[in-house]
């Protein structure tokens, strides 16, 4: 018994050693950082504790009321399914990088279902509003995943470049026909009737639930289904997957139009959920921190709440840091950009700490997988 739990241990150790130590490391540089700013500035007293009264606020503002709680909970709902949707492409191999683009186009979609139906009975208005953001982000994430199995076309260049063009096309549609006439500014119409239900604290909406379920239903899709076991098979040796019988490119398209399923989940939660409505310089960073997110779970489905969670409470608690400390909220941005960079650093971070490599180990959930044959590594 006792040597069963210690191998459990060990093994836990294994996979969470690197993203653990990649966050300390980054709080200690980040603390250097502040420490140095102090510096620069003319006629400002010298605080050698300035680092600790700022995380402290960090987590004051993150944790420390119930309030606090469901802001971190409102910011961590899109993260979550934005690192899923960055989560399952890495474990067909595909780096998605468009799930900026599919989260935009998710919100797009889920605004202009819901301004449609907006006086229809909530029952229905809610998730026909919804269903019309993750159709929307299913076919932008379609689009890449054609283009890669049909022409080979690389995906990390063919999702920036749709990121591009889902800006546009939203600012034209707000602009355009989604438009509000005569407004001074473009913006659509509220959704109305469509917007999800507020069900705890002031703005804790059904959106946290649609989130923590996507957990399960990936989770259970990639582990415990033939479907996930041909993605996982075709992520980790294309060739193979193809004697057993397998159809990468099938597979490939198939996931592409998941992961965008999901990021278009996430903007379809951010609009019904908080927005309501949209204007044309409608913008977010959410698709981009979902990668950072995804690769600090070690795209396991089960440990990406909790990198959601981490990112989201720095989110929600940035504005009392720097209300206390002085910090500007940009640091938060310093701190992910700095976990982003150890993680990277994986090999060196773990000779310096002597930690036994995960992969050598355990491989299988938590791993990513190695890119698809043909594609450059990233």
């Amino acid at each position: 018994m006792i040597g069963t739990l210690a191998r459990i241990t060990r093994q836990a150790w294994l996979v969470g050693a690197l993203p653990v130590l990649s966050i300390l490391l980054a709080l200690v540089v980040g603390g250097v950082i502040i420490l140095a700013s102090e510096l620069l500035l003319p006629n400002h007293a010298f605080d050698p504790f300035l680092p600790i009264t700022s995380y402290l606020a960090l987590l004051d503002g993150s944790f420390g009321r119930e309030s606090a709680i469901v802001n971190t909970l409102v910011s961590t709902t899109p993260l979550l399914l934005g690192g899923l949707a960055v989560a399952i492409g890495f474990k067909a191999g595909l780096f998605n990088i468009g799930a900026q683009g599919q989260f935009l186009m998710g919100a797009l979609g889920a605004v202009a279902v819901g301004v449609a139906v907006n006086e229809g009975p909530a029952m229905v208005a809610i998730p026909v509003a919804l269903a019309g953001g993750m159709l929307a982000g299913a076919a932008w994430g379609f689009i890449p995943g054609f283009l890669k199995a049909i022409s080979g076309a690389h995906e990390v260049v063919t999702t920036i470049m749709l990121n591009y063009v889902a800006g546009s096309v939203l600012a034209w549609a707000v602009s355009g026909p989604l438009g509000v006439p005569q407004s001074p500014t473009p913006v659509t119409y509220n959704v109305g009737n469509a917007a999800y239900p507020i069900l705890i604290g002031r703005n804790g909406h059904l959106g946290i639930l649609v989130a923590a379920a996507a957990v399960f239903v990936i989770w259970w899709l990639l582990y415990r289904t033939t479907l996930g076991f041909e993605i996982r098979t075709v992520g980790a040796n294309p060739d193979a997957a193809r004697y057993a019988g397998m159809r990468p490119r099938l597979l490939i398209m198939l996931t592409m139009t998941m992961a965008g399923l999901l990021a278009g989940t996430a903007g379809a939660g951010v609009i019904l959920g908080i927005n309501h409505q949209m204007n044309s310089t409608f913008a977010t960073t959410v698709g981009f921190d979902s990668i950072a997110v995804a690769l600090l779970a070690r795209s396991n489905p089960l440990a990406i709440p909790f990198a959601a969670l981490l990112f989201g409470a720095m989110r929600a608690g940035s504005g009392l840091m720097q209300i206390r400390a002085g910090i500007p909220v940009e640091l938060i941005d310093v701190l992910q950009a700095l976990i982003l960079l150890f993680l990277v650093a994986g090999p060196a971070v773990q000779r310096l700490f002597r930690i036994t490599s995960a992969h050598a180990n355990l491989g299988g959930p938590g791993t990513v997988a190695p890119p698809v044959q043909g594609e450059a590594t990233v």
